[in-house]
């Protein structure tokens, strides 16, 4: 099962969008596990996670995270802005599991 960590400014945007991940993966059949929460608190899933999305809005703190989690085996990237945008959870999703 994957574990894919959703991370915003304060973690509460992103709350809908796994609520709309969450639906697309019971319809595509996908065991996933997904969680949101604010970049501050990220620490507490960063040995729990095998994908880390970014909201748009901390998208410029990609390099750091890639830099840090990538070579520990996590998947990292920026949500598009556009599918995040439209809560488009079931693009998001595939978009993630392939990374």
């Amino acid at each position: 099962m994957k574990k894919i960590t959703l991370i915003c400014a304060a973690g509460m945007s992103t709350s809908l969008m796994v609520t709309k991940m969450k639906e697309a993966a019971k319809k595509l059949g996908e065991e996933v596990e997904i969680r949101a929460t604010s970049e501050s608190k990220f620490k507490q899933y960063e040995n729990d996670t095998d994908i880390l999305l970014l909201g748009p809005q901390v998208g410029f703190l990609l390099n750091k995270y890639k830099q840090t989690y990538e070579s520990k085996g996590m998947k990292v990237e920026v949500i598009d802005s556009i599918d995040y945008g439209m809560m488009n959870g079931e693009k998001v999703l595939k978009n993630a599991l392939g990374l």
